[in-house]
């Protein structure tokens, strides 16, 4: 699913981790959220400068972006062309 657009409340977030490119010689921060709304919750990805700007408790909204299934689980991502706000 593209194009989604969302406002939830942050309910948990895991410690970040590194993970190298498949197809560049470099290293990414990583690191999993929840979100949650009252149609219910869903994992969110946060990379790199995305992990310090969000924490538990916080609403957020986010544009643009899409949602993919990894391991049989729904997951939201940003995305390059989507976009993170903390309201």
């Amino acid at each position: 699913m593209k194009r989604v657009n969302v406002e939830a409340k942050v309910v948990e977030k895991g410690p970040p981790r590194q993970v190298m490119s498949r197809y560049k010689d470099e290293t990414y921060m990583v690191a999993d959220a929840v979100i949650a709304d009252d149609s219910g919750h869903i994992k969110l990805t946060l990379w790199n400068e995305q992990i310090d700007q969000v924490n538990v408790n916080d609403i957020i909204r986010i544009e643009n972006g899409y949602v993919t299934s990894f391991k049989n689980n729904l997951q939201l991502n940003v995305g390059k062309f989507g976009t993170l706000t903390v309201l």
